[in-house]
């Protein structure tokens, strides 16, 4: 038994000429529908969407042309400044992610990294260990004697 994808055809396509008579199925507007721009020959119409993504503003570095070193799911650095660490820690006190953690400045381990940053004045030893540090925070910390692993 023949099946579909086997069929042949005999004679050639019959191509129907449209706009030719109301009777013959695809006359009068030729199966355009009626008026407007859609019925007019060489009709090309935008699409919408683009004058919608047109009008939106560019936001640098928010789209392709964003850094390939930027990691969108990577969490900000919670900055603790010197101040903080003066009121905080004692002379000789070991300051760390966990010791952080016990005086309330974090909630939770690995919740956020933390970073020392300037900001008020030191007077206290300190040593820190596991925690970035900047230059200006660096500087103050050895200078009060303290030490940074």
């Amino acid at each position: 038994m023949a099946t579909l994808n086997l069929i042949k055809r005999v004679g050639k396509r019959v191509k129907q000429r449209v706009g030719r008579g109301q009777s013959s199925g695809r006359g009068k507007t030729a199966g355009r529908g009626t008026k407007g721009q859609n019925a007019r020959s060489g009709r090309k119409k935008r699409p919408e969407i683009r004058d919608i993504i047109k009008k939106i503003p560019k936001r640098r570095g928010f789209g392709k042309n964003r850094g390939r070193t930027v990691v969108g799911t990577r969490l900000d650095a919670l900055p603790v400044s010197l101040g903080d660490l003066e009121t905080l820690f004692d002379t000789g006190a070991e300051v760390s992610t966990g010791s952080l953690i016990e005086r309330g400045v974090m909630k939770e381990r690995n919740a956020q990294p933390v970073k020392i940053v300037g900001g008020g004045t030191l007077t206290k030893k300190l040593s820190v260990k596991g925690l970035s540090v900047s230059a200006s925070a660096r500087a103050a910390i050895e200078k009060a004697g303290g030490t940074i692993a």
